[in-house]
């Protein structure tokens, strides 16, 4: 970046601020900041212990894949982002979420200007269409948290400042429970506890037997912590009628995607019934599913998830969407590293989230590609303070990561 522009940035970053962003990259025009290269990478993130996500399947070891995104502008600025497909969750996988990204997104990309995100993301829908809402919004959201970490590495400033709020410096987290037995949830815990972690969050459906006395023994190993049960949509409605008051009698405060989403229906008869809060999470993708959901009476709440919702761009708007309602805004996440993990920190951080978050990539991968990852320190992780997403990708890492044969 030549001497010049660093001059401009450096003195726009004092005013730089979400009413202003707009104005501040209209200023900023005559000195564009021009897409010059989009290139991706897919990894795999090694875990330990038991997540039924990201178990081995035929041809590949067990892992957490993702694709990282580095954009890269005329001026030689770097912005760098990340995907993080879960087959076993959405439709999106490795292999589509790179190829888009390589053969579709790319393409269409370079030479537009990097700052003005509402035409980069119209060219992305124009580019990939839509499914029920957003096409391939894993996909997509790598390429929106590399815009981010662009411009805050432009203007100097974190992503809260970028967004004119003040937030919070560390997230409380939530530990995630999976057992296949009953006998494994003690020991689990215990290592939560270990960690520092006092609140809990558990996979629970299709069997309610099992599920009632897992989180009866939850509550009783941690009484005071935030309990919290999230289904994956994976009871049929009159199960989940049926468990949800047994599920709020043994301590449960939320229950997170009863249903599969679809069932629109489903999550009506739950909400009237008012046996627990009933949070969305797979079904909500953008914001016009999320006022539909709202007129329609389905939810109480949604697990917000930037990577289901096309990145941060949209996760900003559904969460002030969420407290103009008086709804409940829970964080989440897809098991998320590195810079994906430290996009939802800066959300949750930057909006103020008031519960325990389910971000749970600390607790099952166990290496990262930056150059001082994100540790965990009495079950907070700090939101991180450096401009943009506030990482430093190590390219050394990154390419020690890199699938050689994913086709």
């Amino acid at each position: 970046m030549n001497a010049s522009r660093r001059q401009f940035l450096a003195s726009s970053a004092a005013w730089l601020g979400a009413g202003c962003l707009t104005s501040w990259v209209q200023g900023a025009a005559s000195m564009s900041a021009k897409i010059a290269r989009v290139e991706a990478w897919p990894i795999n993130y090694p875990v330990a212990g038991h997540f039924k996500f990201f178990e081995a399947s035929k041809g590949r070891p067990a892992g957490r894949p993702a694709v990282v995104v580095k954009i890269t502008t005329e001026d030689g600025a770097v912005g760098w982002g990340e995907s993080v497909p879960t087959q076993r969750w959405s439709y999106e996988t490795l292999e589509s979420v790179h190829t888009t990204i390589t053969n579709y997104l790319a393409p269409v990309l370079v030479g537009l200007d990097a700052l003005d995100r509402d035409a980069i993301h119209a060219a992305m829908h124009r580019t990939i269409a839509p499914s029920f809402s957003t096409g391939q919004p894993i996909c997509k959201a790598g390429i929106d948290l590399a815009l981010w970490d662009l411009a805050g590495k432009l203007s100097g400033k974190t992503l809260a400042e970028l967004w004119g709020r003040r937030g919070k410096d560390r997230i409380t987290l939530s530990w995630t429970l999976n057992p296949r037995t009953l006998d494994e949830i003690e020991p689990l815990m215990a290592e939560g506890h270990r960690r520092g972690f006092e609140n809990f969050n558990v996979k629970v459906a299709p069997d309610p037997k099992f599920d009632l006395a897992m989180c009866r023994l939850v509550k009783q190993l941690a009484p005071d912590g935030f309990l919290w049960a999230d289904a994956n949509g994976g009871y049929d409605v009159d199960t989940a009628l049926a468990v949800a008051p047994q599920l709020a009698d043994v301590g449960v405060a939320v229950l997170e995607q009863p249903v599969p989403a679809n069932r629109l229906s489903g999550f009506r008869r739950l909400k009237q019934q008012g046996a627990l809060p009933i949070i969305l999470d797979e079904g909500v993708v953008s914001c016009v599913d999320l006022e539909e959901f709202i007129q329609l009476d389905l939810l109480d709440g949604v697990a917000m998830k930037h990577a289901r919702c096309g990145g941060l761009t949209e996760a900003r708007r559904m969460i002030e969407m969420l407290q103009q309602r008086g709804l409940m805004f829970l964080g989440s996440g897809l098991t998320d590293p590195d810079l994906s993990l430290a996009a939802a920190l800066a959300l949750y951080g930057a909006y103020e989230l008031n519960y325990p978050a389910a971000l749970n990539g600390p607790q099952f991968l166990t290496s990262s590609i930056l150059r001082q990852p994100l540790d965990v320190v009495d079950g907070e992780l700090a939101v991180p303070t450096g401009p943009g997403l506030g990482g430093e990708v190590d390219e050394a890492k990154l390419q020690s990561h890199v699938l050689k044969d994913l086709y």
